[in-house]
């Protein structure tokens, strides 16, 4: 294990906290060790802040009942988080509207929730406590135009409007930013004390203090391929959002004995990759609603296109509950005879009608230099190779190397289904299907997405970060998803949600340590 024991190394400069990664839970940690009394100074390793936060939906996961919230995280997350972690974002969540409400003020933007709706409102799936369960979100930031304030920018409106209200508060206080400001290394005294970090400076390196604590609120490592590749079985898996996202706060946690958890789990679906072998990121098929378990007939809103395998068959409900959580998880199958992935990647296949319904794609990233949008028609993208066309589907069969007599039969079980309103493979709502049958036939190559990780250093309910000894690495915590709570199955929102909860905690606890001088 390498370290720096810095008990007669000179720093360049020293405050009470730092946090590194300026997305919502650094953001986050930054102001509520600044409204403890600390001296803060938060970083980012790219020239523009907002690490994939800014590119979310923007709704933070509410509850109504603290009871409810912390039964449904239980559950959700199959014994792999402890209880007291747990607690503390199911109370987090039964405040987070109101801690919204708070920040909105600043910028006098208009705070909007789901409680109240007509229709069901809650979790994802129907675990207990389900029922408690809203989002609330900022609709409006009077004056503000999301598209033209960030340009670089894709994703939902929302997540841009929120980010923008964090930046509006940030500015409010005295808290020092620095972009451009990559994090290497963590700095620690012989009594294994997190002392400072070394950090690329413009002018060089420099060697930072932190007289109380550092946060790490750096994200994932969904665009680290060597980590993917240790830590998932398939591959690959593409990166849609942040290329910065690279694991840096893990290895440096890892590099002061932090143990890990739920490296496996991360949020992702399957999608495009980019014709352009240079663009750095693949493309989301298009988000459709989110729908219970318990009222898969309620599902209305069709989904114009199949998934088939190598073998042009079809291998899942392409419309899960949570699609934008769990769909790449049927992809991972592995042929030990073959010694491939046979479902990666897999095939897209729609007809005129479905072409025409709406967008298949929705690119999201948040990234200078490069520009990417989606017709709401596809044909550009047809054009540019996203997709493909057939005027029959022995045609597409030869495109896509398939039997077409396998295909051919793939696609008359699919509209016999449809008749009959019914998926008896895989039970897919009968309220998002829709017949191929209007040519010409169109198909894409997809691929396992991920959109950001869950796993990373282990923390307790103060956001300590963990030793692989079962103890607290002094002053050093973690927020965010730099280790998220979530270890089994993603509450939609949560992430935004743990953000705000963890970073206010780390922040505060940070804060409140004796300072070392």
């Amino acid at each position: 294990m390498q370290t720096t024991d810095v008990s007669n190394v000179h720093f360049d400069e020293e405050f009470d906290v730092v946090v590194v990664g300026y997305g919502f839970a650094g953001a986050a940690a930054s102001m509520a060790a600044h409204d403890n009394g600390a001296k803060v100074l938060l970083i980012e390793k790219m020239a523009y802040p907002g690490g994939i936060s800014i590119c979310s939906g923007g709704a933070c996961r509410s509850a109504r009942d603290f009871d409810k919230a912390f039964q449904y995280l239980k559950a959700t997350n199959g014994g792999r988080t402890p209880d007291d972690v747990l607690a503390v974002l199911a109370e987090g969540m039964t405040t987070i509207r109101d801690h919204i409400e708070n920040l909105a003020g600043v910028s006098g933007a208009k705070v909007i929730s789901s409680e109240g709706e007509a229709g069901r409102a809650g979790g994802n799936y129907p675990f207990p406590g389900w029922d408690t369960f809203y989002h609330s979100s900022i609709a409006e930031v009077p004056g503000f135009d999301p598209l033209t304030y960030y340009p670089h920018v894709r994703g939902f409106p929302a997540g841009r409007l929120l980010f923008k209200v964090i930046e509006d508060n940030l500015a409010k206080q005295d808290i020092e930013i620095r972009l451009e400001t990559p994090a290497l290394q963590l700095l620690t005294n012989s009594a294994g004390e997190t002392t400072g970090v070394r950090v690329q400076a413009s002018d060089g390196e420099r060697r930072i203090k932190a007289r109380k604590g550092i946060v790490l609120a750096c994200g994932g490592f969904e665009a680290n391929e060597e980590m993917k590749r240790q830590y998932w079985q398939m591959a690959p898996v593409l990166p849609v959002m942040a290329r910065s996202n690279t694991g840096d706060g893990i290895s440096m946690a890892q590099e002061l004995g932090a143990d890990l958890w739920h490296m496996w789990h991360y949020h992702g679906s399957y999608g495009f990759k980019h014709p352009d072998p240079s663009f750095p990121y693949a493309i989301r098929m298009k988000r459709l609603p989110d729908w219970f378990p318990e009222e898969g007939a309620s599902a209305r809103v069709q989904m114009s296109w199949i998934v088939v395998d190598q073998q042009a068959r079809r291998y899942m409900n392409e419309n899960d509950p949570y699609t934008q959580d769990t769909n790449h998880r049927a992809m991972e199958l592995f042929d030990p005879v073959t010694q491939s992935f046979p479902r990666i990647p897999s095939h897209v296949i729609l007809d005129e009608e479905g072409r025409k319904m709406y967008r298949l794609g929705m690119p999201a990233y948040n990234d200078w230099g490069i520009s990417e949008h989606w017709t709401d028609d596809n044909l550009r993208e047809l054009e540019m190779g996203f997709i493909r066309k057939a005027e029959t589907l022995d045609e597409l069969a030869e495109l896509i190397s398939v039997d077409a007599a396998v295909l051919n039969e793939t696609i008359d079980l699919w509209n016999a289904s449809c008749q009959l309103d019914r998926d008896e493979d895989f039970g897919r709502p009968p309220g998002s299907m829709m017949p191929i049958a209007t040519p010409p036939f169109y198909t894409g190559e997809v691929w396992p997405l991920v959109s950001n990780t869950q796993g990373g250093p282990v923390h307790d309910a103060d956001q300590r970060i963990i030793s692989v000894t079962g103890r607290p690495i002094p002053r050093l915590f973690a927020a965010g998803e730099l280790g998220s709570s979530f270890g089994y199955l993603y509450l939609s929102g949560g992430n935004l949600t743990e953000c705000f909860v963890t970073g206010r905690v780390a922040g505060t606890n940070a804060a409140s340590l004796e300072s070392l001088d």
